[in-house]
């Protein structure tokens, strides 16, 4: 879609974020936001420790800027910065799946946000806003129709959210570990 290339967005009174598309050697730009992310991430879920093993947050980031890498080789994937002032306020990661065809239809392609990072301070409350409305605009310039999320379960703040900005249950997704207690042991 794009790379490099930057747009403006007017967000509340007055406030100018600037959104910068990333390419592949820009992902460091986005490291201590997504470090952030980590950090709320397992603060909000102890409950699975007993499930998933956590890891700090640089063997996080080492793991996920692989991740970025890969996703980033295919041109549908949408990396996008949004800055204040110069400063990194906030991103988004999106990549472009063929859809598997089952009981909706879906379109050929759906969007997935990877990541969306904002910060957790009320006074930047327009920044997850403002990276879903630029997001939606290059989808749907793709000709993209339908963009889908995953969540922490127990992020009710960020549930909220997401439904504010017109998303919608649709699947639950639940893990345990293999060789863990159960009914039938």
């Amino acid at each position: 879609m794009q790379n490099s290339v930057a747009t403006k967005s007017r967000v509340g009174a007055g406030e100018v974020l600037r959104f910068r598309y990333l390419g592949r050697h820009d992902i460091e730009d986005v490291a201590d936001l997504w470090r952030s992310q980590h950090l709320r991430h397992t603060a909000l879920a102890p409950h699975l420790e007993e499930v998933l093993a956590s890891v700090d947050v640089e063997e996080s980031w080492r793991r996920r800027r692989a991740q970025y890498l890969d996703w980033l080789a295919d041109p549908d994937t949408i990396a996008v910065l949004a800055e204040r002032g110069g400063t990194a306020v906030g991103y988004a990661m999106v990549t472009v799946r063929r859809t598997h065809q089952g009981s909706w239809e879906r379109g050929e392609r759906v969007a997935v946000v990877q990541t969306l990072s904002v910060p957790a301070d009320p006074a930047d409350a327009a920044v997850g806003p403002a990276l879903l409305e630029e997001v939606r605009h290059q989808l749907a310039a793709a000709g993209i129709r339908e963009l889908e999320l995953d969540a922490v379960a127990t992020n009710s703040d960020a549930i909220r959210f997401y439904q504010e900005q017109g998303f919608h249950p649709f699947v639950t997704t639940l893990v345990a570990r293999i060789g863990a207690a159960g009914p039938h042991d």
